[in-house]
């Protein structure tokens, strides 16, 4: 696997810190909170009415196991997830994808801000590009997540 279609993006091989059989995970270029990444069916569909019924489950599982992985890892207390369905829920990206992020305590001033930080998270990156992440720092997390996701 050298690089995944998430989109209309190529996503490097270093990003991607677990691949199922139809699902993969990736840690975020420009995360809402620490860790926030993202779990997305291996086929690229764009909405999550026209996946298949075994890409709806290994979507879910995947993400359950993400879940997991990230409350652990970032020493979290809840968890949002949330998927945006269609370009009035906020999807930028024209690909079927589930956020994960870690939640804590005190994170937000408002706990209902976050959807406010996921709606405008992606249209920011394309104004600002360089508040992205480097391709380093994407591929250490995804490393480290990949070796704890070993031990779980």
């Amino acid at each position: 696997m050298a690089t995944l279609r998430f989109g209309q993006h190529l996503i490097k091989a270093s990003a991607v810190f677990l691949q199922t059989e139809l699902s993969f995970a990736l840690v975020n270029r420009k995360p809402v909170v620490p860790g926030h990444v993202l779990v997305c069916p291996l086929r690229p569909v764009e909405r999550f009415r026209d996946l298949q019924a075994d890409e709806v489950a290994d979507l879910f599982h995947t993400t359950q196991r993400v879940a997991a992985l990230v409350e652990k890892h970032f020493s979290a207390t809840s968890l949002t997830i949330a998927i945006q369905d269609g370009p009035e829920a906020g999807q930028t990206v024209k690909h079927v994808h589930v956020h994960v992020l870690p939640r804590k305590a005190g994170d937000f001033e408002r706990n209902d801000s976050v959807y406010d930080e996921l709606q405008k998270h992606d249209r920011e990156d394309e104004d600002h590009p360089s508040q992205w992440r480097s391709e380093e720092q994407m591929a250490a997390e995804a490393s480290t997540l990949r070796t704890e996701l070993q031990q779980l």
